[in-house]
């Protein structure tokens, strides 16, 4: 197993680039230490495609209590609820 590590900035999150693209600062770092930090950019297409992704993935887990809106389960008249 490798012990090369990547995750997001803490700090920096991810912004749109003047041309509509999506940044996502990353981190890289090997044997915890810190190596680079290098950008994920991501076209609207692109970012569509991890979103949907992402939420097939999480679509059976309740959302923790920090969970941005997106993820909130919406009420609807009749009680019913989806995500």
């Amino acid at each position: 197993m490798s012990d090369w590590q990547i995750g997001p900035v803490p700090g920096r999150g991810l912004r749109r680039m003047a041309d509509g693209e999506l940044s996502l600062p990353l981190h890289i770092s090997s044997g915890w230490r810190h190596q680079a930090i290098a950008q994920l950019v991501l076209t609207p297409a692109e970012a569509e495609q991890l979103h949907a992704a992402l939420c097939y993935a999480l679509g059976e887990q309740p959302p923790p209590t920090a969970a941005p809106e997106c993820r909130r389960p919406v009420h609807y008249p009749g009680g019913r609820q989806r995500y």
